[in-house]
């Protein structure tokens, strides 16, 4: 599941809404939206997340959420490392390598300290 379909599914249970009616809503088949829940489609348009975030009228922070989750949901990652520093590489295929294995908290500690990092290095 990305990012963006945890918060879609979250949206949806909190409000009582069925995948099939969230999906007639938006216009997209419901099979469709399943897999974007599931982070087995990439992440969709602009247009359709201004739709999700019309959809559940949601205003300001939460509606920056959602686009900001959306920005980070695409299931299928490429990280071009060609001319960066060769800790820059192993870092990249290490995850590759072992990011299926990891647990959940583990992925919230490397996430956090990856943001930290980001943050000291103001990238």
């Amino acid at each position: 599941m990305t990012p963006l379909g945890a918060k879609i599914r979250e949206l949806r249970t909190k409000q009582g809404v069925s995948l099939k009616e969230m999906a007639a809503a938006l216009s997209v088949s419901s099979a469709y939206l399943s897999a974007l829940e599931h982070g087995k489609r990439g992440k969709p348009t602009w247009f359709l997340v201004q739709r999700i975030i019309a959809y559940f009228n949601v205003i300001w922070d939460e509606a920056e959420e959602i686009q900001r989750l959306a920005e980070l949901s695409d299931p299928r990652v490429t990280i071009d490392t060609a001319g960066m520093n060769p800790k820059a590489t192993e870092l990249s295929n290490q995850l590759a390598l072992k990011i299926g294995g990891l647990s959940d908290e583990s992925l919230t500690h490397l996430l956090h300290q990856l943001r930290v990092a980001a943050a000291k290095d103001n990238v």
